[in-house]
């Protein structure tokens, strides 16, 4: 393995030994020194894992008709029972979602969607993070999952296999009801069990953090709740793995500082392709090839399919992919193609607030232009769901929404000649096309698509070339190059 760099961590509701009540975060004066939050978990940047990729699951137009689904989880090189754990945690996240919204569906759309992140990552112990939420039409809630594996056993494990047996379960029962029992805070401590100890990671000091489920101990309005239990109480409850696990943590805490994600100096130029102008498409019969949700395993294949046909497209990465495989980033802005943003783990931002909106935009964005030094200008709304919100932000992060006008329905068909068949008897001069770059059946369909195209005449261009001199709007939308004028979603 290279050596790690860290990628961010998350502040978590403070329940630890030290202090009464609960912590706010607020801004600090100068010259105040701020105590640690023990809480925070300090991410491995994915990036940083040779051989490392990315899965999705869910949205298959049949099953999940009504509904929003997104599920993504790492693959990791050479560990192949973890693979097959997180693979089943998302399939049982998902099967029980379907359950849940069996009936009619409520409006808005239920949703569901799940990221992960590396808790740790070492020669000898890895740690995936799984966080999954769900709105079922009254609100969102998280639920997350730490899966562990490890490398010198080759065992995958949930977390209380970092945990030496019941008796240790149980010892660390009694202290995190002892730790939430001394807060005050309104929670069931005493109904605490150890099924629910399935989220457990380490801190940078080696503390054991206990995270629980939106609304499990608590109240929905207190959100997620976590314990850090000290290392030194934590430490003779630990198993082989977890002493693997926090001995990982504390060393890779010590060879670096934890840092936020790399980003670049503002501004930096708009992206664009490197061979942008080379087509009027005033005077030629222009298409747009747009690709979702990648990278994914499929995209090196499909990147090889058009650097050969030599033709371009429109990439739309989700952040968290984009994070984890810069290299591929980098290919696509280098081969001639537009790189561009999905969000960072595809949520329906018309459900948002403005702030998370933006947030997930911003974190899209730095992840993009810190890998190829280029500002995306273009944003596709996930599921295409536009508010006057989306759009409002869209605008003032200099954001153009992109639609579309054909659909390839690769999440509905699973046949490339179907596909091919779709895309090129729908396709008009102007026509902006959906697909997805992690679905290999479009992947398939990709070659003959684009003789099949060419042989009708057009030339395949980025989106923006479509707009030619006009350009293109932030906070605007735009289904199809051929429109008179752009739209702004209705609300």
């Amino acid at each position: 393995m290279r050596k790690k760099r860290f990628f961010g961590g998350i502040a978590l509701l403070v329940l630890s030994a030290a202090g009464g009540g609960l912590a706010a975060t607020a801004s600090p004066e100068h010259d105040v020194m701020v105590p640690a939050e023990p809480t925070m978990i300090d991410f491995v940047d994915p990036a940083t894992v040779d051989g490392l990729g990315t899965r999705n699951l869910g949205g298959d137009e049949g099953e999940d008709a009504g509904r929003y689904v997104h599920l993504a989880y790492p693959r990791l090189p050479n560990a192949p029972r973890l693979n097959a754990a997180l693979r089943g945690e998302a399939e049982r996240v998902l099967r029980g979602f379907r359950y849940a919204t069996r009936f009619d569906a409520a409006r808005p759309r239920p949703e569901l969607n799940m990221d992960w992140q590396l808790t740790a990552a070492s020669s000898e112990i890895v740690g995936v993070r799984l966080r999954a939420g769900e709105s079922l039409g009254d609100g969102w809630s998280n639920s997350t999952r730490t899966l562990w594996y490890d490398r010198k056993t080759g065992q995958a494990t949930g977390s209380t296999g970092l945990l030496d047996g019941q008796s240790a379960l149980y010892d660390l029962t009694r202290l995190v009801r002892s730790q939430l029992d001394k807060r005050g805070t309104p929670t069931i401590a005493h109904e605490l069990t150890g099924d629910q100890f399935d989220s457990m990671a380490f801190n940078h000091d080696g503390d054991l953090v206990v995270e629980f489920d939106d609304c499990q101990i608590g109240p929905c309005s207190l959100g997620r709740v976590a314990v850090a239990v000290p290392a030194r109480q934590a430490g003779p409850l630990l198993s082989s793995t977890g002493r693997t696990a926090q001995h990982a943590v504390r060393t890779a805490a010590e060879q670096e500082p934890p840092t936020v994600p790399k980003t670049v100096p503002t501004p930096s130029p708009e992206a664009a392709s490197n061979q942008a102008g080379s087509v009027d498409c005033a005077e030629t019969k222009c298409v747009a090839l747009t690709f979702d949700d990648g990278p994914g395993p499929e995209t090196p294949r499909l990147l090889d399919t058009l650097h050969e046909e030599k033709a371009r497209a429109t990439f739309f990465t989700i952040g968290i992919n984009a994070a984890a495989r810069p290299d591929l980033v980098r290919r696509m802005s280098a081969e001639g193609h537009l790189v561009a943003n999905h969000t960072w783990a595809h949520r329906d931002l018309s459900q948002l607030p403005t702030s998370k909106i933006a947030d997930s935009l911003g974190r899209t964005q730095d992840a993009i232009a810190a890998t190829i030094g280029e500002r995306p200008t273009l944003l596709r709304a996930p599921y295409g769901a536009v508010s006057e919100d989306v759009t409002d932000v869209a605008g003032q992060m200099g954001l153009a929404i992109v639609g579309w006008d054909v659909d390839a329905g690769d999440g509905r068909v699973d046949d490339a000649k179907t596909i091919t068949g779709r895309v090129t008897g729908q396709v008009r001069a102007g026509s902006i096309v959906l697909m997805h770059n992690v679905n290999k059946t479009i992947v398939d369909a990709v070659p003959d698509i684009v003789k099949r195209l060419r042989g009708k005449g057009y030339t395949l261009v980025t989106v923006p070339e479509l707009y030619g001199t006009a350009g293109m709007q932030a906070g605007r939308l735009y289904r199809s190059g051929s429109e008179s004028t752009p739209h702004r979603p209705q609300t």
